[in-house]
């Protein structure tokens, strides 16, 4: 299982000049990318880099994914040589073969599954609950390209991952990047959106999006003094007197035995705190 992250920064494999400041952006989750953003010609030398870089040894507090190219076994024979916490994105997955394939190349290692396809979205329930699976993720611009409409399709699919996500145990689907870097109000307003849909945390493609995406998940001061109010009441025998509560859900009897209050809005942490 990978932690929840709020922030997520891609840094080109290609640009090793960024990579330092990349994992000192303050995003929560580094993905080191071999694909999108790398033109053909420069596969080769990205993955060098990239393995150079992580296999010396991170320099900041921030997690490390690299996503590599779909049915690549260079990539995934070099990701394979890295410290085993570092994670494979692994884009276009359609089928649970898409994923028995990857995992062979890379046993024992946390895998993330981007669905790009109305075919991946469809079979995301199959997908979540693979065994090296243990996040969900959504390729929206593919999506757009192949579907087209508008807002609804992207918040069906949205929904789809989430459902097919936490059905399978994993944790709710970090939102996927918006492509428009200077439109910062427009990326307020879809991650409010993706926020309301039940994602949690947002990739994005510079670190000028961080303090955007870090301010539409964070919790309210209502939230935060609800939380604390959970873990007050949970400490004793006065969880009852909760109900009708907010966003009350069987976790939170469970959290009585010592596990979270209910995720919402990046809430599961809030215990520690309060």
């Amino acid at each position: 299982m990978i932690g929840q992250y709020r922030t997520g920064l891609y840094v080109p494999g290609d640009r090793p000049d960024r990579f330092l400041s990349a994992e000192e952006s303050g995003a929560d989750l580094v993905v080191f990318d071999l694909e999108d953003a790398v033109s053909p010609e420069r596969k080769s030398a990205a993955r060098e880099a990239v393995v150079e870089w992580l296999r010396d040894g991170r320099r900041a507090a921030a997690a490390a994914q690299v996503r590599v190219n779909a049915g690549s076994d260079a990539d995934l024979r070099a990701v394979a040589d890295l410290a085993p916490d570092i994670g494979v994105r692994l884009p276009k997955v359609e089928t649970v073969a898409d994923l028995d394939r990857a995992a062979a190349r890379v046993p024992g290692r946390p895998v993330v599954a981007l669905l790009e396809s109305a075919r991946g979205v469809v079979n995301a329930a199959a997908i979540a609950a693979h065994p090296a699976v243990v996040a969900l993720a959504l390729g929206e611009s593919d999506l757009r390209s192949e579907l087209g409409g508008g807002e609804p399709v992207i918040a069906h699919a949205r929904l789809s991952m989430l459902f097919a996500a936490r059905a399978a145990g994993l944790p709710a689907p970090m939102a996927a990047v918006y492509p428009a870097i200077r439109d910062l109000e427009g990326l307020a307003e879809d991650t409010r959106r993706a926020s309301e849909l039940g994602l949690i945390g947002r990739m994005a493609v510079h670190p000028l999006q961080l303090a955007v995406i870090a301010a539409a998940f964070a919790p309210s001061d209502d939230d935060i003094a609800w939380a604390r109010e959970v873990v007050a009441a949970l400490r004793g025998e006065e969880w009852r007197r909760l109900l009708p509560a907010r966003w009350w859900t069987p976790r939170c009897a469970g959290a009585r035995n010592g596990s979270s209050v209910p995720a919402h809005r990046g809430l599961d942490t809030l215990g520690e705190s309060a």
